[in-house]
């Protein structure tokens, strides 16, 4: 994932609300949403690397990572990926795995990563060092700098998500969508550097990325309920957006969400 907005104990019917863009390269090969047949995750998957980007799980664990944009960065490790599929695959409980994860954090590639599960939230990542925070009740965001970093996409998308919460709907998901649709630019002197140059800050700068080579391949809204059911609903896109299909799919012992 490159862009996230979500909300953790702040919404009256959904214990975790998220909403966030993958962007990446459309000759990289990934499968659609779908529940796996050799793990328990419901998720889209990369299958260069074998993991995914955000997947959720039938007892309401949910995992999320995103990559940190710094070209000087040798991108050395094992695969981000990985990270949110061993969250999701394993039995050890956000905390718990926050603590165990601190200890190779290092040996990944840079990222940052979002666990949840029925009691706790936590952020983690490993650039300039290794660490973890456990996330406070509210509306949060991520991108591919560091936890609430404010970059203009980042803010409006949380914006976004407490304005819907705001707005008291429960179900029609459409709003988040089109948050996450959103191609305006920022303003120059609102972007960040990140070392990519001005020109590629402007194209990086709008939440939903349209390019030939790379831009937004997946837009996701994830609702898990206080029982742990919920659903996520994934829409799929190819080079320069073109629209490629949505899947939505229930998870949970007993699912509260609608169509």
């Amino acid at each position: 994932m490159c862009l996230i907005a979500f909300a953790w104990n702040a919404h009256p019917r959904w214990r975790l609300l998220l909403a966030g863009n993958r962007d990446e390269f459309h000759a990289r090969p990934s499968a659609a949403l779908a529940r796996w047949d050799d793990a328990p995750i419901v998720g889209g998957r990369d299958l260069e690397a074998g993991g995914t980007w955000l997947g959720v799980t039938d007892d309401g664990r949910c995992c999320v990572v995103t990559n940190v944009r710094d070209p000087r960065d040798p991108q050395l490790g094992a695969s981000r990926g990985l990270l949110a599929t061993d969250f999701l695959r394993g039995d050890a409980d956000a905390a718990t795995h926050a603590q165990q994860l601190l200890r190779t954090a290092a040996d990944y590639r840079p990222f940052n990563l979002l666990t949840f599960d029925a009691h706790a939230a936590f952020y983690l990542g490993n650039r300039p060092e290794s660490r973890a925070q456990a996330v406070s009740a509210g509306v949060h965001g991520l991108s591919n700098a560091d936890f609430n970093t404010p970059w203009p996409k980042t803010r409006t998308l949380m914006q976004r998500l407490q304005q819907w919460i705001d707005a008291g709907d429960d179900t029609d998901f459409a709003p988040l969508f089109e948050a996450l649709a959103d191609e305006r630019r920022a303003p120059d002197a609102q972007l960040p550097d990140t070392g990519v140059g001005l020109e590629r800050e402007r194209l990086l700068s709008p939440a939903f990325i349209r390019g030939e080579q790379y831009g937004t391949r997946a837009s996701t809204v994830v609702a898990i309920g206080r029982d742990g059911g919920g659903v996520i609903v994934e829409r799929r896109f190819g080079p320069n957006g073109r629209y490629h299909g949505q899947t939505l799919l229930r998870f949970g012992a007993s699912p509260t969400a609608t169509d």
